[in-house]
């Protein structure tokens, strides 16, 4: 299992290399709203400073959970980059004159 901010880290860092990698290419690519479904086991840690924790399972795992409650979630991120204006994100390089 790994958390769910783990994943949603590794998506960032997927989304960033596309990033990188189209800069210069002419076919260019608008990044939208990304959807992301998982299933999820809710944790509950014991103690004083008790956490509630959203761990991601794959569908053949759920049943090696079952002392946490499993959850199917819908996240929808729009991606946005800090120095973008609009906060548009063009997964390649320099703007072309004919893009929208």
């Amino acid at each position: 299992m790994i958390e769910l901010a783990d994943m949603i880290r590794e998506l960032r860092t997927q989304l960033s290399t596309a990033l990188a990698d189209g800069e210069g290419e002419a076919l260019r690519f608008e990044l939208g709203p990304v959807e992301i479904e998982a299933s999820v086991a809710v944790t509950r840690e014991a103690g004083a400073d008790a956490k509630v924790r959203l761990w991601v399972i794959d569908a053949g795992a759920s049943g090696r959970y079952g002392h946490a409650e499993t959850q199917r979630i819908t996240l929808t991120l729009t991606p946005r980059t800090a120095t973008a204006p609009s906060g548009t994100v063009l997964i390649t390089g320099e703007e072309s004159p004919t893009e929208r």
